[in-house]
């Protein structure tokens, strides 16, 4: 019962992804041409997050699905939050066929304080703040990546060129999961990944995972699902090999009615 239900419940979260990601999908066909190279693709989706007028305005925009992109994508409170523009902007730059991914910039403490974007831009990750709608640059026009917002000067001048750009959204420290946030600290999780495996946040497009709610129920259905499927296979060898219990065999007694159904029967003189 409890495989037939993650089978079922994988079937719907797949309808339910393949959905999002055709509404997506005509979505930025609508506002980013497919043939312009990634710097324009990125442009032109900042200036539909600027100044596009037709958005919706919730009485109250807390009770919105801050993970559903039709939502993000529709309504202005969110589209003016750092979290959920940039989610909008990752899922509409995902469907532009661009490489992106968030990031969580942090305070000392390990609150996150702003939340903005890498996008691969001539194999370089190259932080836009959809927020801000801008991609960050120096004054000579230069896309700055991670690493060189690090840098206390090279911040000040690209943060001297946006309005009123809260010069407290540095870069000294950041994460792309934060893995903080689960019970206990994290059970020190990040500690032991950065162990085992250096670089693990970077490796796999996590933003996905935790950005899309559709995407997300996929994959624990399908984990779901496949430890359900392997539990089913270890009990019917247990019971078979060990136990010696006969099993009600589905598949072989469906295959015999099918058979004694659709075949003509033998009629004895």
């Amino acid at each position: 019962m409890l495989l037939a239900a993650a089978v079922i419940s994988l079937a719907y979260t797949g309808g339910w992804e393949y959905s999002v990601r055709r509404y997506l999908d005509g979505f930025s066909d609508a506002i980013v041409p497919n043939f312009l190279p990634a710097e324009e693709k990125v442009t032109a989706i900042l200036n539909w997050m600027r100044v596009e007028p037709s958005r919706g305005i919730a009485a109250d925009p807390d009770a919105l699905a801050h993970r559903d992109p039709q939502m993000t994508l529709n309504y202005q409170q969110l589209l003016n939050v750092c979290g959920t523009a940039t989610n909008a902007f990752l899922n509409l730059a995902r469907s532009s066929d661009l490489q992106v991914r968030r990031l969580l910039l942090l305070s000392p403490d390990r609150n996150t304080k702003h939340v903005v974007a890498e996008v691969l831009m001539s194999d370089r990750w190259v932080i836009v703040d959809p927020t801000y709608r801008v991609i960050m640059h120096d004054a000579k026009g230069h896309y700055l990546t991670r690493k060189e917002l690090q840098n206390p000067a090279v911040f000040a001048e690209a943060a001297a060129a946006i309005p009123n750009y809260p010069h407290e959204y540095t870069y000294e420290h950041f994460a792309h999961v934060r893995v903080a946030r689960l019970p206990l600290d994290g059970l020190h999780l990040r500690k032991v990944l950065d162990t085992v495996y250096p670089g693990w946040d970077e490796s796999v497009d996590w933003s996905l995972l935790l950005e899309r709610e559709s995407f997300f129920y996929l994959v624990i259905s399908a984990i779901a699902a496949m430890f359900f499927l392997l539990m089913r296979a270890m009990l019917a060898w247990y019971a078979d090999s060990r136990l010696r219990i006969p099993r009600f065999h589905l598949r072989e007694h469906a295959v015999r009615a099918g058979t004694a159904f659709f075949s003509t029967p033998e009629i004895k003189q």
